[in-house]
């Protein structure tokens, strides 16, 4: 029996993670989770888990969750929160796996305590191993535990690595859908609007990843993922356009030979291929071999896609440089979500607090986390300086949903 602590249970990954809990209730049991702001999400997980432990974000929810459960009779569950209270859920020592799925440096902390604790991690969250993966990777090899992505595209990687030792590899191709915006001239990117970027042609994702596809930032975070994970140098990470999103990643070998991975476009399988590794399970997830018709690559477009080309560049410079990346495009992001800013600025932002961030590397995560405040308040004060130069122009921004 596995024992299970969430971090992020109630968004995307955490629910798909508790669907493969359930589906396998002889090898799963679920001890602990980090549920954010989702009073209501969160109450009916631990009614229907009934883990050891809760942890809200704020204190007030924690509160609220605590009383509900009194109530319903499950005073015993321990609820917790804030940041304090995901460092618990993620270092209790009940728990063997880690899920770690909080979007953005929110989880951080505790995701290398889990790491610090000896617990085996299934890594969702990207922007960990962005902001700090060398420090993540270092304390992994040190605890002799693996990172085992749950990322579907390093998933697919990690399955086609067993077929090959790491100095038999030549590349590894990450491959990408190339968003909504694939095929829309650059000229027109100043106009597209909040709806049109959430409209992902292939998955249905949170609201700041969706974006980060669509700029193809979401990709360059995976650059240095792959990087971080499997310790390869940037130079051999490829990106590749493929529409289909049927092959999820390959290995290329010094032989020429290239192992792809290809599945159904459900999380639930890399999820539970990480939590059963290195064994593999039955499943009723199945690809219909039959649809492999039409399989489209091309190489992405750089000066279109100009986060691509940001990522790879603080890849090589690694240290504060990935760490202002993922705060200056989630502050910038943002502002698009809300209509500060126009799509085509996502990059400009981005492009800005890179260039004012001195590189170097970062010893602790407490380095870490002061970089990131100093980034996303570069990157703020960007966003209100165009805010205000449009409103002193008089233009209107084009994001509305209208």
């Amino acid at each position: 029996m596995k024992r299970i602590a969430i971090l992020g249970s109630t968004g995307s990954i955490g629910r798909s993670t508790l669907k493969v809990a359930e589906s396998y209730p002889d090898r799963f049991q679920i001890v602990a989770l980090a549920a954010g702001g989702n009073l209501q999400a969160a109450y009916e997980q631990a009614q229907r888990w009934r883990p050891r432990v809760v942890s809200m974000a704020a204190e007030t929810d924690a509160d609220a969750l605590r009383s509900r459960l009194k109530k319903a009779g499950l005073g015993e569950i321990e609820v917790v929160h804030g940041a304090a209270g995901t460092v618990r859920v993620a270092t209790h020592p009940e728990v063997d796996f880690v899920v770690s799925a909080i979007v953005g440096v929110a989880g951080l902390e505790a995701t290398y305590e889990a790491v610090k604790a000896g617990k085996v991690l299934g890594l969702a969250n990207k922007e960990c191993l962005v902001a700090a993966g060398e420090l993540i990777t270092a304390e992994a090899r040190k605890q002799g535990k693996p990172l085992l992505p749950i990322d579907s595209e390093h998933n697919a990687v990690h399955q086609c690595l067993r077929g090959g030792r790491m100095e038999e590899v030549e590349r590894i191709w990450l491959t990408a859908s190339g968003g909504p915006f694939l095929n829309t001239p650059h000229s027109e990117f100043a106009a597209i609007t909040v709806e049109q970027a959430l409209n992902h042609p292939t998955w249905k994702m949170g609201r700041r990843i969706t974006i980060d596809s669509a700029t193809l930032m979401n990709k360059g975070f995976e650059v240095i993922e792959a990087c971080r994970l499997f310790h390869i140098p940037p130079e051999k990470v490829e990106v590749i356009v493929h529409p289909q999103s049927t092959i999820h990643s390959m290995v290329e070998f010094v032989d020429g030979s290239i192992l792809a991975q290809f599945s159904v476009t459900d999380m639930r399988l890399p999820i539970l291929y990480a939590l059963t590794y290195p064994e593999r399970i039955e499943s009723d997830m199945r690809f219909a071999v039959s649809d492999l018709r039409h399989l489209d690559f091309s190489p992405p477009d750089l000066k279109k896609f100009p986060c691509l080309r940001l990522a790879y560049e603080a890849a090589v410079a690694g240290g504060a440089k990935t760490v202002a990346l993922n705060a200056a495009d989630e502050v910038a992001v943002a502002a698009f979500l809300e209509g500060s800013i126009g799509f085509d600025e996502i990059p400009r932002i981005i492009e800005e607090v890179l260039a004012a961030t001195n590189s170097g590397k970062l010893e602790s995560i407490a380095k870490v986390l002061e970089a990131d405040t100093e980034a996303r308040r570069y990157a703020e004060e960007r966003v209100d300086g165009l805010c205000k130069n449009v409103r002193n122009a008089g233009r209107p921004r084009a994001t509305s949903f209208a």
